[in-house]
């Protein structure tokens, strides 16, 4: 019996399985507990001016529920991925660093009766120089030495790109705009849990493909030597998602906070990276894009124009919910619109 149980563990997939659906069981255990508890310390979500009417009403909603995503996701890696693997040490570190920074911006948020939170400048500069850290870890001690500074090319069979000392500013670039798109998109009730899952489900998927031999041959894509292992810490983080949308689908009776948003946003970043799918990410993300470039456009066409607008509000979820679509609707439309991208990002692998 042991030596099948052990013979059994020797399986990406099945400890990949293991992980995610560990995660969601313990959400869904500890949920209502932790829930309780936030209520207790009087941590609910404070409200910022500038949203939607209908948003007033979510004051005091108790915030901060990235720690359960966090923890449980976690626990799930620590049991059931190679925790000598390097890819899984910076996925652990990443989701713990940028949990951290999350953590105490919401402290500030709460505590402190700060809407905004942290600075932007301090947040930018932790994000920055985590995400430094991992562009030098790998390119200075790359498990592969070979392709330590390339990248597949989107539609093209065997071509790769090779950034040379350029890849480490890439790397930051990738988990940077990937963490704060998470935390843009954390606007409405399910929406982020929700796209995260979708996305980090897809680059499930791709790690697994790029960390398996015969199937990287098979689908000409660069073949990263011990890259599999990242399919479990994906999974694991898709089931903890999955938990937690249990309480986070409208209404909400927690949220996650920059505690879950930012290290979620930063582990899709990673996951990108490590198995070389970097340029599949705005496909991937297209919903987390679209948030994004909303935001970016808002702000560029109100200065550009002395003041005018370009959407009605922006991230873009908000300028449907003043179009007059419910937030259930705009939600699940998005989540619609999610899958639809990260079918494109997959159906890639047979296009090359």
């Amino acid at each position: 019996m042991l030596a099948a149980l052990a013979n059994i563990m020797k399986y990406i997939t099945f400890r990949a399985a293991m992980a995610g659906g560990l995660a969601i069981v313990l959400v869904l255990l500890l949920g209502p507990s932790l829930i309780r508890l936030v209520k207790r310390l009087n941590i609910g979500q404070n409200i910022r001016d500038e949203v939607p009417d209908s948003h007033k009403g979510k004051a005091g909603t108790p915030t901060m529920g990235g720690v359960l995503i966090l923890a449980a996701g976690i626990l799930a890696v620590f049991l059931f991925a190679d925790l000598r693997n390097r890819q899984i040490q910076l996925g652990l570190l990443v989701a713990c660093w940028l949990g951290l920074l999350g953590f105490a911006d919401d402290y500030v948020k709460v505590r402190l009766r700060r809407p905004r939170g942290l600075s932007k400048t301090v947040k930018l500069l932790c994000q920055f120089s985590l995400a430094f850290f991992v562009g030098a870890v790998l390119y200075f001690i790359p498990v592969d030495p070979a392709n330590r500074s390339t990248t597949n090319v989107l539609l093209f069979k065997n071509i790769v790109v090779q950034f040379g000392w350029f890849y480490i500013p890439f790397v930051m670039l990738v988990i940077v705009s990937a963490s704060n798109a998470v935390n843009l998109a954390d606007g409405l009730d399910g929406l982020a849990a929700g796209l995260v899952t979708i996305a980090l489900g897809s680059y499930a998927v791709l790690s697994y493909v790029s960390g398996h031999y015969k199937l990287a041959q098979y689908l000409n894509i660069m073949f990263i030597p011990t890259g599999g292992e990242m399919t479990i810490f994906c999974l694991a983080m898709v089931g903890a998602c999955l938990g937690f949308l249990w309480f986070n689908a409208w209404p909400a009776q927690v949220f996650m906070g920059d505690t879950g948003s930012l290290p979620l946003g930063g582990a899709l970043g990673l996951a990108a990276i490590l198995c070389k799918h970097e340029i599949l990410l705005p496909i991937v993300g297209g919903v987390l894009v679209m948030e994004t470039g909303s935001t970016l456009l808002q702000i560029f066409w109100f200065h550009a124009t002395g003041g005018k607008r370009l959407f009605r509000m922006a991230p873009l979820h908000h300028h449907f919910e003043l179009a007059g679509w419910s937030e259930p609707q705009v939600v699940t439309r998005f989540m619609i619109l999610a899958v639809l991208f990260g079918l494109a990002a997959l159906g890639t692998l047979k296009i090359r």
